[in-house]
């Protein structure tokens, strides 16, 4: 987690004093047929277009990739993030060679951000911990599952815009990848990373009751905060 936050943010200052390097490792479908410049599918995900689309993906990573890297093991964390980023990639390189509009416009277009790999931890984030709570733009608390099957249908609907299909596409196919692959049965977990994760968490809750941490607060106390 902290070496995939460190090269995002390593990338983005690079980007920023050379932005010209955004057409050689972002991701445009036709220089990817053309030109062959597979390393795209890749160096994509490391990119990104301002401060607040490099802050918002790395929380996300951090909010839902956590757990998952705890239950899963870094192994298989790293790789189920790789190929659903590059999966998305490919799919969106596909996506462009439809004869529509809204897909055609994808094809010129420079695609950067982690968010296809990050929509596939959110889904299976959702498939691990359905019914957890999160704030929907920071406001609507709304279970975890719910939240996905809203931010899939709103990817989906703006990927047939003429004006939006760029990114949800990715988001998409980000989506598409993470659920197959997570079907497929190919990210088998280690024999002893769910109990590791279980570990981890008894060891954490012993020492909340060892050292008074309530989370919350206590419903005494006048400021309801973690104490």
């Amino acid at each position: 987690m902290k070496a995939l936050i460190g090269v995002n943010v390593a990338m983005f200052l690079l980007t920023t004093f050379v932005p010209a390097i955004t057409v050689w490792l972002g991701l445009v479908p036709v220089h990817v047929i053309n030109e062959f410049r597979v390393w795209q599918l890749v160096t994509y995900m490391f990119l990104h277009g301002g401060l607040f689309h490099i802050l918002f993906n790395m929380l996300a990573l951090w909010m839902f990739g956590t757990d998952l890297e705890r239950r899963w093991g870094t192994r298989y964390f790293l790789k189920f993030y790789f190929v659903s980023g590059i999966g998305a990639g490919a799919l969106t390189v596909l996506f462009s060679l439809l004869p529509f509009g809204f897909a055609q416009q994808v094809h010129y277009s420079i695609v950067i951000g982690a968010s296809g790999a990050i929509y596939a931890l959110l889904l299976a984030y959702a498939m691990y911990f359905p019914d957890r709570m999160i704030y929907m733009y920071f406001v609507f608390p709304i279970p975890v599952k719910v939240f996905v099957a809203i931010m899939g249908a709103i990817a989906l609907y703006s990927s047939l815009g003429e004006s939006g299909g760029v990114a949800n596409a990715t988001h998409l196919g980000g989506l598409l990848v993470g659920y197959l692959y997570l079907k497929s049965g190919r990210l088998t977990l280690s024999p002893f990373a769910d109990v590791k994760y279980r570990y981890v968490k008894w060891r954490i809750n012993r020492l909340r009751k060892k050292f008074d941490v309530v989370s919350g607060g206590r419903p005494d106390d006048w400021d309801r905060r973690v104490h």
